[in-house]
């Protein structure tokens, strides 16, 4: 949503882990056609870290506590808005993938370090 031209076949979501949050969020996931099974529901009313979605009308995935973001709140008060839509902060993105260390990670990280310097001359 930011503009960057690298894109996955989902979308990720960082949802604050907060028990009436939650409960609204397994209402609102049941109001756009996601088929949610048993366990999927109890893990998203409960937090669980990472939850990962592919039996709705698109791929979605729920995360509770992503690498090199400490807190909600602090994301939240850095995210940006596109288009009426809230959208994490490109530092937050660019941490996160620091911190998870995977491999896909490392192979975007070039590419998304030069797109925030790009986004940041855009300011």
């Amino acid at each position: 949503m930011l503009g960057y031209p690298y894109t996955t076949q989902d979308a990720d979501v960082f949802v604050e882990k907060e028990t009436s949050n939650c409960e609204r969020l397994v209402q609102a996931l049941h109001d756009l056609g996601f088929q949610l099974m048993d366990q999927q529901a109890v893990e998203i009313r409960r937090g669980k870290d990472f939850v990962q979605l592919k039996n709705g009308p698109f791929d979605w995935d729920l995360i509770f506590a992503p690498d090199g973001i400490e807190r909600f709140e602090d994301a939240w008060k850095r995210r940006v808005e596109v288009e009426g839509f809230p959208v994490c902060d490109i530092d937050d993105i660019v941490r996160s993938k620091q911190a998870a260390n995977r491999q896909r990670d490392k192979e975007s990280l070039p590419r998304l370090l030069s797109f925030r310097d790009w986004l940041k001359g855009q300011e």
